[in-house]
């Protein structure tokens, strides 16, 4: 494997840790129990909202609940709730709890929080609390204060709240019917008027279960370690195999005067401290919290400088510390790619494990585990691959990974095969197949199972949906093509057309890469409008320029980055053309209008400009697309890493030669 590809295949999975189904992070206590921790944010925490009528008064940044980072349980912060309670006005304050799917049911059925008055509260003065589930069924308001008479001044005070005490009352004459399980919004309101000026820190909310008594505080972390690169510092510990809720990380920059700075959840075992410069040392330790609160002593003391760093080692910097992200998120019985957001920890992604794979092959390449080890993890993927659940060949978009078996996540009609992720999946195993080449037992295994699986896919099944014209997204055996989602470029589908084509024993004709993916029927036309909102490319091919850059094939002015991105992860598109365009010019051109709208900024955006190569699909992103209505200001980052290899300078003299 070259620089080159390395390069191209790696930095391209690091974009698919910003979408939906990019595996990470298993269900954990944390995130069945914890509703806030601290905002990622400093000034205003995203996930809120909130008004004044005066003559009330209500403080907030950007209409949102402000920060606070002087007082914090977890660190390193809390919300600021600041307010006045005017006679004949009114203040409310939101905070949102479910923002998106896969966030699991909470347990429990006391909703706790930490607070802090600045001066003496008393429960006349205190605001109310309602809460509101993900089906809007809301609660009437109740005391915040519970059965306090008031709220002791300068110190923090846990409150806890019986789900029962909302759900039990009646409103409106109707009996409230709210799921504390589903809880989506949590409200401050004004309560009575009148009283002065009052200032109340929130801190770690939870819903809370019948947590085990623990006699003693949890065992101190072990297995610490720091290591430091150009401006941050890599922080590492054994994970703990007893119930942790969360670690608090403690930083020093002299050895003796330490500081929490921020939590980790309990079932993480790394954390990244971001110091801002080169040449700067700093010394950590790290504690444990059990679920009932109670904290471990401290880990040993360790000690790490950050140091300037070539453009190379920080590119291997950030494809190690991808590989890390598959790597060490991998299903213990599966081997495979987990969702990303909270939810299962047995929800294997299919599609996103196409990208672990190849980011195996990389990680192998680059040292980062042996070859060994990298055998060893194919094999657990392609012996579960084998006995799980296929529909005509294919597999869902969703599997167990303990059973193999098809978890239909998105409905009852989610329950056969989807297209879209086998075709990530196999391009992932025919990469993995050519990498894994030697003549040892493990890797013929290897290679005869993936050609077994490569020969098996039913890929001219999917195309006897309403139009035989078309690739369709998912076929049940239950309910057929229910889901009859035709696949129409331009978008990352390309790969499922490529690999229908080229199958050795369910192919399609090539014909259908013209009649589907890029198709000129009024159907793919009027598909294209409705996706992007535009007549730009509604016929497959644009030929508009975009700040003075063509574009010859591309919805809009490109579309999300990712439609560039998945299909030519296991495609090298140097050299490739069609009657329509240079796929690899394309590509760039792509990426350079995307970065030239990232300088133009026409929003004014903090954090755009010259360095930020452009927009895509990821959470809170909005529409992901470098036009100013689907522009929200979020940076997805991983976008830029990934056209790198497209970008003037990306390939080095040998690829050069490869390009027309």
């Amino acid at each position: 494997m070259t620089r080159t590809n390395s390069i191209s295949i790696f930095l391209i999975l690091n974009f698919l840790i910003a979408i939906a189904s990019v595996p990470l992070v298993a269900q954990s206590d944390f995130d069945q129990h914890v509703v806030f921790a601290n905002s990622l944010t400093t000034g205003s925490f995203y996930y809120s909202e909130g008004a004044a009528l005066v003559p009330s008064e209500l403080d907030l940044v950007d209409g949102k609940f402000p920060v606070e980072e002087s007082h914090s349980v977890t660190p390193p912060n809390s919300l600021r709730l600041k307010w006045r309670s005017g006679t004949g006005g009114d203040w409310h304050m939101t905070l949102k709890v479910r923002q998106r799917y896969g966030t699991p049911e909470l347990a429990g059925d006391v909703l706790s929080m930490w607070v802090y008055a600045e001066e003496e509260l008393p429960a006349a003065e205190a605001p109310l609390i309602w809460l509101r589930d993900d089906k809007q069924r809301g609660t009437p308001s109740i005391r915040l204060l519970g059965s306090l008479l008031t709220l002791p001044p300068k110190q923090w005070t846990r409150l806890r709240l019986p789900l029962a005490s909302f759900a039990g009352l009646v409103a409106d004459t109707q009996e409230v019917t709210f799921d504390g399980r589903r809880l989506a919004a949590i409200g401050f309101v004004q309560g009575l008027d009148g009283g002065p000026t009052h200032t109340l820190y929130i801190d770690d909310i939870e819903v809370e279960g019948d947590a085990p008594a623990t006699a003693a505080a949890p065992a101190a972390p072990t297995g610490l370690s720091a290591k430091g690169y150009d401006r941050h510092v890599d922080l590492s510990w054994t994970h703990s195999l007893t119930p942790v809720r969360r670690y608090t990380i403690y930083r020093s920059f002299d050895g003796k005067s330490f500081h929490a700075i921020d939590i980790q959840r309990g079932d993480r075992g790394r954390y990244e401290d971001f110091l801002g410069e080169s040449g700067k040392s700093a010394y950590y330790k790290i504690t444990a919290v059990d679920v009932s609160g109670k904290e471990s002593p401290a880990s040993e003391v360790v000690q790490a400088t950050t140091r300037a760093m070539s453009d190379d080692e920080l590119l291997t910097m950030v494809q190690e510390a991808c590989f890390r992200y598959y790597w060490e998120a991998g299903h213990p019985n599966a081997g495979m790619a987990i969702e990303i957001l909270p939810g299962d920890e047995n929800l294997v992604a299919v599609g996103s494990s196409g990208f672990g794979i190849m980011a195996l092959a990389v990680g192998v390449e680059r040292g980062f585990i042996t070859r060994e080890q990298g055998v060893d993890r194919m094999l657990k993927i392609v012996r579960f691959l084998k006995k799980a659940d296929r529909f005509h060949g294919v597999w869902p978009h969703f599997l167990d990974g303990r059973t193999g078996k098809v978890i239909p996540y998105f409905g009852k009609y989610d329950d056969g095969g989807d297209l879209v992720e086998t075709a990530f999946l196999v391009h992932g195993l025919l990469a993995a197949r050519q990498y894994f080449d030697r003549d040892t037992a493990g890797e013929r295994e290897i290679r005869d199972t993936i050609t077994t699986l490569w020969k098996s896919v039913e890929w001219d099944w999917y195309r006897r949906g309403p139009d035989p014209n078309f690739l369709y997204w998912h076929w049940s055996p239950d309910h057929g093509f229910y889901i009859h989602h035709p696949l129409i470029g331009w978008n990352e589908t390309m790969i499922i057309y490529l690999l229908a084509i080229a199958s050795p024993t369910h192919g399609v004709p090539p014909s259908m890469f013209h009649t589907g993916f890029a198709s000129q029927s009024e159907t793919a036309v009027r598909y294209r409008q409705g996706w992007g909102r535009t007549t730009d490319g509604d016929h497959y091919t644009n030929g508009n320029s975009y700040y003075g850059i063509r574009l010859d094939v591309g919805e809009g002015s490109g579309a999300e980055l990712f439609f560039t991105h998945y299909s030519f992860l296991g495609f090298d598109p140097r050299g490739r053309h069609d009657r329509y365009t240079n796929y690899f010019r394309n590509n760039r051109n792509i990426a350079l209008i995307a970065h030239e709208y990232a300088k133009q900024n026409p929003r004014g955006f903090r954090g755009y400009g010259d360095d930020t190569w452009g927009r895509s699909a990821g959470i809170n992103s909005a529409g992901g697309r470098s036009v100013p209505r689907d522009d929200n200001g979020t940076i997805t980052c991983t976008a830029a890493l990934a056209s790198f290899p497209y970008a003037p300078g990306g390939i080095d003299e040998g690829a050069q030669a490869l390009l027309p």
